[in-house]
């Protein structure tokens, strides 16, 4: 889909209510769409580079910053979340010590369940159906702890000191985290909007006060293309509230963090493959994504990305064979340092498919559902598929089978709803 469409929401009627004064809040879509679109705009690392004459927090030069995000830029959270405890420990009080601690424990969690593939967001399913996360009770109070940790340090130096530019990032970036995780773990958009919201003014003022502090460009060009994308109807509707967008600035602002950049290289890059993608940009989306490879080619997201986009843009066999080299790669050992098999054969999978290998496809989809440690919500959407190529492949006793494991792993989804019409009646399509 071209853009980030909220034509036919239900919520959209809201938009009444804003022109008369009832409220100032945005449609479900809206939220949607500006809060995930901040949430997934945090899936890449950090690239601690520095450009010169850019400004940025002094405690990212420190050696155990540098040496904890090598450990999360090859998805060793575990060694990164270890190493920013200890630099937190010897920078009591600090939000950005906070913040860099928060950062590692929120993708650690997303990548635990499976949701740091983008496939998952490339539609609007995402937004529209009911899924299944398991949400674990401990590790949310520890993020929503951190977080309120964060602002409460960052709130606290600004008391005393209503400029200071790097509590004011820290801030934003914390909210920003928190975005993250509530728009795509809990799916509360109304409070990822509101979240969305406040970490863009956050950065937009540090930019007011600095316009070298480049790192700020990625949350605030986020919030910009976002909205900028809307279609011009719903702009229309929202511009009456003060909400205003433009996807050229928003880009600009994000290839300018791309390429100048303190500790947002990485961020900025990923996200404008995603939005390069949206827009069925696909070969400029896997130039970006192979500059990422190329820097970290044990990071194996980056690998799953340079597939995805392949298959996306009908490369067909050369996108199978990108699937089939990621599982070649994992079974070295120590080549990745934690190798989510299921969302590479899970694409694997979707490649097979598109490619009409009904049967092979069908059981790359098996082997990502019953992967050990595979997120309930693939474990769905593999079963599911892997049912509908059984049905294409005129395998109606594995077909059933797959539906009764989509819907035993997920009864109160909307893929199990789909799972349970495949049982009545067999799915014809492709």
């Amino acid at each position: 889909m071209n853009g980030w469409d909220i034509r036919g929401s239900a919520a959209s009627e809201r938009w009444f209510s804003v022109l008369k004064g009832v409220s100032v809040r945005l449609t479900k879509g809206l939220w949607e769409r500006v809060s995930l679109g901040c949430g997934i705009a945090l899936l890449g690392a950090s690239s601690l580079v520095w450009a010169s004459g850019v400004h940025a927090n002094p405690l990212n030069h420190d050696p155990l910053v540098r040496e904890a995000y090598e450990h999360f830029y090859n998805l060793d959270y575990p060694g990164a979340v270890e190493r920013f405890e200890h630099f937190r420990a010897e920078h009591p009080g600090d939000p950005q010590a906070t913040a860099l601690l928060l950062n590692a424990v929120v993708f650690q969690e997303l990548y635990r369940l499976d949701m740091l593939d983008t496939t998952f967001y490339a539609n609007d399913g995402f937004l529209t159906g009911r899924h299944a996360t398991t949400e674990d009770p401990k590790t949310r109070d520890r993020i929503l702890g951190l977080a309120e940790e964060a602002v409460r340090e960052a709130d606290w130096r600004l008391g005393k000191n209503p400029n200071d530019i790097d509590a004011l990032y820290a801030r934003g970036w914390t909210r920003s985290l928190k975005c993250t995780y509530v728009a795509m773990v809990e799916r509360a958009y109304g409070a990822g909007f509101r979240l969305a919201t406040k970490a863009k003014d956050d950065e937009v003022r540090v930019l007011a006060l600095d316009p070298e502090y480049v790192d700020a460009k990625l949350v605030a060009g986020i919030y910009e293309y976002v909205v900028g994308a809307l279609p011009w109807p719903f702009k229309l509707l929202i511009g009456f509230a003060g909400i205003t967008g433009s996807k050229a600035h928003g880009l600009e602002m994000l290839n300018d963090a791309a390429n100048r950049g303190g500790i947002t290289r990485v961020e900025a890059r990923t996200v404008i493959a995603l939005f390069l993608r949206r827009e069925a940009r696909y070969k400029e989306a896997i130039e970006e994504v192979r500059t990422l490879k190329d820097l970290y080619p044990r990071d194996f997201l980056f690998w799953l990305e340079e597939a995805n986009l392949r298959k996306d843009d009908g490369e067909g066999m050369r996108a199978v064979a990108a699937y089939q080299e990621i599982l070649i790669k994992s079974a070295k050992p120590g080549y990745f340092a934690e190798a989510r098999l299921e969302l590479a054969y899970f694409g694997l999978g979707d490649a097979l498919r598109g490619q009409r290998h009904f049967g092979e496809a069908a059981k790359a989809y098996e082997d990502a559902a019953w992967t050990k440690n595979v997120g309930p919500e693939l474990k769905i959407r593999s079963l599911l598929a892997a049912g509908e190529c059984r049905d294409a492949n005129g395998e109606r006793e594995a077909a059933v089978k797959d539906y009764q494991g989509a819907i035993a792993a997920g009864p109160e989804t909307s893929r199990a709803d789909t799972a349970r019409k495949h049982l009545r009646n067999a799915y014809r399509g492709n």
